[in-house]
C-alpha cells in the first residue's frame, strides 16, 4: 500500500469506538483530525503540557485554539504534523492513526499539512520566486512545473510583481504573504497558523485574515490556527476551544461561545473585545441600592437582533439604554445591552427572570441612583 493510500485508509477496528458508537456520533467521521485522550508531558516538567484532549476537526473548516500564554496551543498544534509527538493518546488524520509513520510516511504527511509562522521563517539571501520555489527544489519537482506552481501561488497571494525582491524589501504583511504561498507549494489539505497575524498591525491583519479566508474557500482547506488575539478568532474561525492548563475548558462555535462564555478563563479573554463602561457609570455603581429611587443596572447578551421595545416592556418600570450595540459573527447576530431598570414591579430576582426570557446571558452590575 502506498504512503498517500495509507493515510487514506478507512477507519479499522483499533479506533475505540464500535461501529454502532461511530454512527451514533456523526462527527467522527466527519472529522479531518482527530484528537483522543491526547496528553503530552516534557522531561523534567511536573505540569502536563497536554491532558485528556478530545476533539474533531471537520473537513474544509477554520478551527481556533486559543488560551492564555502557557495553555498548550502550540503544543496540541505541533502534535498534527508530528512535530510534537505525544506522550499518551493519539492524532488521527483522516481517521488512520499517525503516530507510528516511519520517516518516509512522514515526509508525505508534512506535505499535506502546510504551516505559516508568527516571524515568517524566509531566506533572507533568496528573492520572493526562490523562497516560494524552495520546497518544491527539495522534493525534486521538474523545472517547468515549478515555475508554474510559483507564479500562481504568487497571484493567489497578490505578490506577482514582488517576484524578485528580497525579503528585506518586503513590509511584515507582504512577507506573511509569502510564508503563506511557500506553505501552499505542495497543494496541502490543512494548513497550520502558529501566530500568524500576532508580529502585524491591526490593518494587515484584516488584509491577511481576508486572504486566509479566501483561501479556505477556493481551496477548501481546513485551516487551524492558534491565537492570543480574540479578535481574529472572532473575525475568521467558525468553531473554536478553549485550553487552560493543558486541558479543554470550552469549546463550539465561535458565536455562541463569544456570545456567552461558560468558563472564567473564555469569560477574561473575551473581556477585551467587550466595550468598558463609561467612567461616570462605573464610578456611580453601589453593590446595593441607596434608595428607593435606586436602579439596577443589567448587562444582557442576546443572540440575535434584540427586540428592545418588547423587552422593555417585559421589564416593567423606567428602562434606560445606557450602552449598547449589535456584531455579526460568523453570519449571527449578537447584542450587548448595558440598561437601567428603574420602578420596577418586581425584586431583583424575578426581574433576572425576565432578562433572561430575552437573553442567553444576564448579569447584575450593581445599583445607581
Amino acid at each position: 500500500m502506498s504512503q498517500t493510500s495509507a493515510l487514506r485508509a478507512p477507519v479499522t477496528s483499533s479506533l475505540p469506538l464500535t461501529a454502532r458508537e461511530q454512527a451514533l456520533r456523526p462527527e467522527v467521521n466527519q472529522a479531518h483530525v482527530r484528537f483522543i485522550g491526547l496528553g503530552k508531558t516534557y522531561p523534567g516538567q511536573a505540569q502536563p503540557a497536554l491532558q485528556g484532549i478530545d476533539l474533531n476537526i471537520r473537513h474544509g473548516e477554520i478551527f481556533g485554539i486559543i488560551g492564555r500564554s502557557g495553555a498548550g496551543k502550540s503544543s496540541l498544534l505541533r502534535t498534527i504534523n508530528r512535530l510534537e509527538q505525544p506522550s499518551q493518546g493519539r492524532v488521527l488524520i483522516d481517521q488512520v492513526d499517525i503516530a507510528p509513520f516511519d520517516e518516509d510516511q512522514l515526509v508525505a504527511l508534512r506535505r499535506r499539512i502546510g504551516m505559516i509562522f508568527q516571524h515568517f521563517n524566509l531566506m533572507s539571501a533568496k528573492t520572493v520566486w526562490q523562497n516560494v520555489e524552495l520546497p518544491l527544489k527539495v522534493a525534486g519537482v521538474a523545472k517547468a512545473e515549478r515555475q508554474r506552481k510559483v507564479r500562481e501561488l504568487l497571484e493567489l497571494v497578490g505578490l506577482e510583481e514582488k517576484h524578485q525582491v528580497y525579503p528585506a524589501q518586503l513590509s511584515g504583511g507582504q512577507k506573511q504573504r509569502v510564508g503563506i504561498a511557500r506553505a501552499l507549494v505542495h497543494d496541502p489539505e490543512i494548513l497550520l497558523c502558529d501566530e500568524a497575524t500576532s508580529a502585524l498591525d491591526p490593518e494587515t491583519t484584516a488584509s491577511i485574515l481576508e486572504l486566509l479566508r479566501d483561501i479556505n474557500q477556493r481551496l477548501g482547506l481546513t485551516i487551524v490556527l492558534i491565537t492570543h488575539e480574540m479578535a481574529v478568532i472572532r473575525d475568521i474561525c467558525h468553531r473554536v476551544v478553549v485550553l487552560e492548563r493543558g486541558a479543554v475548558v470550552e469549546q463550539g462555535e465561535v458565536w455562541q461561545v463569544f456570545g456567552s462564555p461558560r468558563h472564567d478563563v473564555t469569560r477574561t479573554l473575551l473581556a477585551p473585545l467587550q466595550a468598558s463602561l463609561p467612567a461616570s457609570l462605573q464610578a456611580s455603581l453601589r453593590a446595593s441600592p441607596a434608595s428607593r429611587d435606586s436602579a439596577v443596572v443589567l448587562k444582557l447578551t442576546v443572540l440575535g437582533e434584540p427586540e428592545l421595545s418588547a423587552l422593555f416592556n417585559d421589564l416593567g418600570g423606567r428602562v434606560r439604554l445606557l450602552q449598547g450595540g449589535v456584531e455579526t459573527i460568523s453570519e449571527h447576530a449578537l447584542g450587548r445591552l448595558i440598561l437601567s431598570v428603574q420602578h420596577a414591579p418586581y425584586d431583583t430576582h424575578q426581574l433576572l427572570e425576565r432578562a433572561r426570557r430575552w437573553a442567553e446571558d444576564v448579569e447584575v452590575l450593581g445599583h445607581v441612583v
